[in-house]
């Protein structure tokens, strides 16, 4: 995979095999238990697992690939050594591995395991003794408390009953005298490639060699010899025949242009986990969640891993990877990274006693069941219907349910009687491995009946492990096809499935360049920058994207695979392209060729691949037609009489034979000279450009692994100290990642508030904001599952929350008697009425969510309580006030964990911290449909009237989300709290009263709603009389509300203040008309057109946006500098006042005044502009007398502004101006030197509200409620 295959000095890395390796039991150490398998001792002896040895490895060493001795025991051999009787099932297994170097490059291991007797009497002794001891325990233990645990085959025997007992020892027993012991051994070939098919027969003629009545035709060494020294690895777009010790064997491999080779049979994996669950699975690996395969059985988890991170192509998987978990490692789990592990099940145990550390973000894949686990929250691939029913089209011409398999979804009791009979039937049928058919004919000639039912009893899972293949005899098929029927076809559908994967990313993708961001003149620029500079331009990708695509591809662009796959492509403008980037770029290429730049790639419609016939035609002519064929094995110089053949036994090689290759190979040393050739002039060229090759090596490992904080674990040491630097690492990996997400976070978010502000573009969306904080929620879980003592609940950071409640309200029950006086406190404004502060209270916000019955699970609530922490700006405040509590740190974490590194764990916090420079609403408006509580306040102006009023006042709340229609407010209050469900952003409140009693009139200065929840307050300005003959005889108002900052915050706000939120984006807070004259001078003329330009400015602004980023348009029409009030300003220019100081006349008599002109004046004309004034005329009468009419009691000043926001919604302003400039009672009522009564001024107002014409303006129901136009 990944530079696995990369040539290095001589012809070495051409070779097909690197090493050879024998591992099994040592006969001198004798029995060794294997403590780090982790095996109980109450297992009966032949079920324990004992330490294996690589008993000889051939050659001893390669320079360019070091035989790590411990990785390949550990990996040949995961569970130790295995111990059978003539009794148990001996059949032999095959399993493959990879070992992934710190580097990133990966080498292949194939492995036959197979059992041999046991002839050394020391071993069977031993065993002996340790039977006789295990009973003597057991018998003793079954009589103390008359149960019995044993193995899961003594899970079904009666408790306590003597024949149990009896029963047991024949089960599980071992007799000298009477039994045949054997012992696991494996042979394994180790590759640069994963040429599995090849490896895999290479192996299985190996062992037949052993196990077979007559010797080979040669000594073993010589095939061995062959294999390592003198089969080459075949070229691209080239396919091999070499030789095995009964039959040739045939590989091939992937030209330039073809997706990169991949030999695991996908076939497999779609049957294993079915078509479904497969792409939920892969989803997940694409958004570098944590993947957890399990199976009882090493091959189908490699199988699986290979399978899936194969159909990536063009992205690859940067993070951990070890598809086969030995035993002794599983302290990797604890990582805090994404990782893509397998981790064998042991027979008889479920999911539910499988304790895990972390499952907030984890995706568990229990293959042998057919069942999977999601993480709770992540998008759905794009187009996945249409996707999957493009697969399933594939699946089924090669006979493949697409819902996956019998054998692996139903239960092992049904499968005991299906196995044999599904091994008699026809050798199509898809829901067989078509390897198992094979080994039934094998069977039949040379085997009892009876063998074959042990196989079935073992469920099925041996059936399917068990791939010895039946020599075929050639004249029965095509001639001219050099390797079996079974074995193309997989090999077709491998390819076909991997181009329908690779088709997607190409359609989606297919831009991706436009976006590359190549900023650094020189390589060595950019990779000492790499950390500070943005590569890619998301926002904009993002925005050219169809909707349906977005959730999936913003979280996706976000990952560690797609961040190496850009910088690859930075890369290659000075080095040679990475592999996969060169096969994908030339594919977008040809679909280019094609469409010429055809729109259909912006669409979310769904594209087929075309070329499924033409990958499995080019792997077919290379089958059919072979390129090369390597040496024939032959006799090598070799002592006579050493490795005597003795069936059933692996003879001793003799290791100078196979220590060294022949000292020269012409046929293939050719090859890699030229390699070499190109490997120097690419060294010079670096050395040209005059960066040393180690710093660049070092700049480039750092750049790749940049956000990664692990590269691989190291298999072979285990020391504790390696233990204890790996967590070292995944710390300071934490710190890192927490550092650059929160820089991230905070670096999109102030430069969207800048845009607010007037400054350049925006560049995050809603979704981007949602996709960073759901990385946050995640990277927090992450953390507080590091070096866990005792995994509780799915989520570690919600289960420390509750034990953290927990121990509080036990204290405040102590402490009662003593009340806390900071719940009390009020806000003062000039009244004196205020609302009462918000306590600032972990648990009481752990409380609003436990409230929330929406939330089922424990990792929703530990995200929503983030979520609303980060709102209320008090994330990192909470978190610090959890980890204060020493003692419950120290009961529930290791001494390693993140938690417990004071110095990085206050670096945390401080970085956390930073996010409360920028307002978020990342609970609000998640949790929609929630009930919340409000309170709310009305604030009178007390010096000049009473303070409560006589009459029975109401209220009505709206919101982006929704309104709480009207609310009565009890008679002599002035606070109420009210629950309704999520409002959302609040945006206007109507405020009345029907006028009853003496003391009716009522001059209200603003009104204040508080969520009591997120805390977020806004005030309602409103500074007028409510009531019949005073101001403009309103009865009922309606008032724009703009967010308060925090009282936190208030200090800080004295000197800097960004734009509340709620006041929308756009109204820049440039000086506002009244701010620059104050409030008693008049603005001039100039300002005035100023304010209106700016007021339709910002409308125009709103409708450019994305649809979900657009904030309120009732702020834009009727907020402080909106454009009712830049009309207002308009119409009082130069208007007639009769009164100096206290207007009683009002824009609206103006208005009625014209209306009453309009109706009687019936000026007939027949030209078409009167026409058109005529409409114009009649619109505006009818719009006003609408007003007029409707069943509310608003003031003139509130019926211009409903005219206003009717006016702009239906495009009739344009219209009504010029007819109120010109008719007659303008002259009484306006000054000469007005705005209104200047031809110019006018015709260039008309211009600007034209702006307005093409945009869709929707308003707030509150806005126009019981105006019927």
């Amino acid at each position: 995979m990944s530079g696995s295959g990369a040539p290095g000095p001589g012809a070495a890395p051409c070779r097909f095999a690197h090493y050879f390796v024998l591992c099994g039991i040592d006969a001198e150490s004798g029995l060794e238990p294997d403590e780090l398998a982790g095996e109980n001792f109450d297992q009966s002896p032949l079920r324990r697992t004992f330490k294996s040895k690589v008993l000889a490895h051939y050659p001893q060493n390669i320079e360019w690939n070091p035989f790590d001795q411990d990785a390949v025991n550990m990996l040949c051999m995961p569970k130790g050594l295995s111990f059978r009787t003539q009794a148990d099932n001996r059949d032999p297994q095959l399993h493959s591995f990879i070992i992934t170097r710190e580097d990133g490059s990966r080498t292949y291991g194939f492995v036959l395991t197979f059992y041999e007797e046991v002839t050394s009497k020391q071993i069977c002794t031993a065993m002996q003794t340790l039977y006789q001891m295990h009973n003597a325990e057991q018998y003793s233990s079954v009589c103390a408390s008359s149960s019995c645990s044993m193995d899961s085959l003594a899970s079904s025997i009666d408790e306590g009953d003597a024949t149990s007992l009896a029963k047991l020892q024949r089960y599980n027993s071992y007799d000298i005298s009477r039994d045949t012991l054997y012992v696991s051994k494996c042979i394994c070939l180790i590759t640069p490639l994963p040429f599995m098919q090849a490896c895999k027969k290479f192996l299985i003629q190996l062992y037949k060699a052993v196990t077979s009545q007559q010797p080979p035709p040669l000594p073993l060494e010589s095939y061995i010899h062959n294999i390592l020294y003198e089969v080459p690895l075949p070229p691209p777009g080239r396919s091999l025949k070499f030789y095995g010790v009964y039959e040739p064997i045939i590989c091939q491999r992937p030209g330039p242009n073809e997706l990169p080779l991949s030999d695991y049979p996908l076939r497999e994996v779609f049957e294993l986990l079915g078509l479904e669950n497969l792409v939920q699975v892969f989803t997940c690996i694409l958004l570098e969640m944590q993947i957890l395969l399990y199976s009882q059985d090493y091959q189908r988890l490699m199988t699986v891993a290979e399978g899936i991170t194969t159909l990536l192509f063009p992205f690859q998987w940067q993070h951990v990877y070890v598809p086969i978990l030995p035993a002794s490692l599983l302290h990797f789990l604890d990582a805090p990274v994404p990782y893509l592990m397998g981790l064998q099940s042991k027979e008889g145990t479920d999911r539910s006693k499988l304790e895990l550390p972390q499952e907030a973000n984890l995706c568990f894949v229990d293959i042998d069941n057919h069942f999977i686990e999601l993480p709770e929250e992540f998008p759905q691939f794009p187009n996945k219907l249409e996707f999957i029913q493009e697969i399933s089209e594939v699946l089924l011409q090669f006979g493949i349910p697409p819902e996956g398999n019998l054998h692996c979804s139903e239960s092992a009791t049904k499968l005991k009687n299906l196995v044999l009979n599904d091994l008699v039937n026809d050798k199509k049928n898809g829901n067989i491995p078509s390897n198992a058919i094979n080994m039934y004919e094998l069977l039949k000639g040379n085997e009892t009946i009876a063998r074959l039912q042990a196989l079935a009893k073992r469920t099925g899972v041996t059936v399917e492990k068990m791939t010895i293949t039946a020599p075929l005899a050639e004249k029965e098929r095509d001639v001219k096809l050099q390797c079996e029927e079974v074995e193309l076809q997989d090999y077709k559908l491998n390819v076909q499935l991997r181009e329908v994967f690779a088709n997607r990313f190409t359609q989606m993708f297919a831009d991706y360049e436009a976006f590359v961001i190549q900023a650094a003149p020189d390589m060595e620029s950019w990779l000492t920058n790499r950390e500070q500079m943005q590569n890619f331009d998301k926002a904009s990708f993002l925005s050219d994207q169809p909707e349906p695509y977005l959730p999936f591809l913003s979280h996706f662009i976000e990952t560690q695979m797609f961040a190496t796959f850009i910088d690859n492509k930075i890369i290659s403008q000075w080095e040679e392209k990475d592999p996969f980037l060169r096969v994908f770029d030339s594919r977008i290429e040809k679909i280019r060729l094609y469409n010429v730049r055809a729109p259909a790639l912006r669409t979310s419609n769904y594209q087929k691949c075309s070329t499924l016939k033409e990958a499995a035609q080019s792997i077919e002519q290379r089958l059919m037609k072979i390129d090369h064929t390597a040496i024939h094995p032959h006799l090598l110089d070799m002592k006579i009489g050493q490795g005597k053949y003795e069936q059933g036994f692996f003879p001793k090689l003799q290791s100078d034979v196979l220590a060294t290759g022949p000292t020269n190979n012409n046929r293939w040393a050719s090859r890699s000279t030229t390699a070499q050739r190109r490997k120097d002039r690419l060294r010079q060229h670096s050395e040209h450009i005059g960066l040393d090759n180690d710093l660049r090596e070092k700049y480039m490992q750092e750049a790749r692994s940049l956000g990664k904080n692990l590269r691989q674990p190291k298999l072979s040491d285990l020391s504790p100290a390696v233990i204890a630097q790996t967590n070292c690492k995944f710390v300071e990996g934490l710190l890192k990642e927490c550092r650059m997400k929160t820089k991230r976070m905070l670096v999109e978010k102030m430069g969207h508030e800048a845009v607010e502000l007037g400054h350049g573009e925006a560049n995050i969306t809603g979704l981007e904001e949602n996709t960073l904080i759901a990385s946050l929620c995640d990277l927090l879980e992450r953390i507080w599952s590091h070096g866990l003592q005792v995994k509780q609940g799915k989520s570690a950071l919600w289960s420390h929350l509750l034990q953290y409640q927990e121990r509080e309200e036990k204290q405040e029950k102590h402490s009662a008697e003593s009340p806390v006086a900071v719940g009390t406190e009020r806000r003062k404004s000039d009244t004196g009425i205020t609302l009462p502060t918000l306590r600032v209270s972990l648990i009481q916000d752990m409380r609003h969510v436990q409230n929330m019955s929406e939330i089922k699970t424990d990792v929703g609530r530990a995200r929503a309580w983030i979520r609303l922490s980060l709102e209320k700006k008090l994330l990192s405040q909470h978190l610090k006030q959890l980890l204060s509590n020493q003692a419950l740190a120290k009961k529930l974490y290791k001494r390693y964990a993140f938690l417990r590194c004071e110095e990085e764990r206050e670096q945390f916090l401080y970085h956390l911290l930073s996010l409360n420079a920028v307002d978020y609403f990342c609970f609000t408006s998640v949790f929609t449909t929630i009930m919340i509580p409000y309170r709310s306040v009305i604030i009178p102006i007390k010096k000049l009237s009473n303070a409560i009023t006589t009459s029975n006042p109401w209220i009505c709340v709206s919101g982006e989300l929704g309104d709480t229609g009207i609310m009565q407010i009890p008679k002599n209050h002035l606070e109420m709290t009210f629950e309704c469900q999520n409002l959302g952003k609040m945006t206007t409140v109507q405020i009345g009263h029907d006028n009853s009693g003496l003391l009716a009139k009522w001059l209200v200065d603003c009104v204040m709603v508080r969520n009591e929840i997120t805390g977020h307050t806004y005030k309602f300005p409103c500074g007028r009389w409510l009531g019949k003959g005073v101001d403009d005889g309103s009865l009922e108002r309606i008032l724009i509300g703009e967010l308060v900052s925090s009282t936190s915050d208030e200090e800080l706000g004295k000197q800097c203040r960004t734009p509340p939120q709620q006041k929308s984006p756009t109204t820049a807070r440039r000086l506002s008309i009244t701010s620059l004259t104050g409030k008693n001078t008049k603005p001039n003329a100039g300002q005035i057109q100023e304010g209106i330009g700016e007021a339709v400015n910002n409308i125009v602004k709103h409708f450019h946006k994305p649809e979900k980023e657009r904030g309120s348009l009732t702020i834009l029409l009727c907020g402080e500098n909106g454009l009712v009030a830049a009309l207002e300003q308009v119409f009082h220019h130069g208007f007639k006042s009769s009164r100096i100081f206290h207007k009683n006349v009002f824009i609206w008599d103006f208005i009625e005044k014209a209306v009453a002109y309009f109706e009687t004046s019936d000026q007939i004309g027949d030209e078409e502009g009167l026409l058109l004034q005529r409409s114009s005329c009649k619109s505006f009468c009818h719009y006003v007398a609408a007003i007029n009419t409707a069943p509310r009691n608003i003031g003139k000043d509130g019926k211009f502004q409903i005219l206003v926001c009717l006016g702009t919604r239906d495009h009739l302003l344009p219209q009504w101006i010029p007819l109120l400039a010109e008719c007659p009672p303008i002259t009484r009522m306006y000054e000469e030197n007005a705005l209104l009564r200047d031809r110019m001024t006018v015709n260039s107002l008309i211009r600007v509200l034209q702006t307005l014409q093409d945009f869709n303006i929707v308003l707030e129901g509150s806005l126009i409620k019981g105006v019927d136009v």
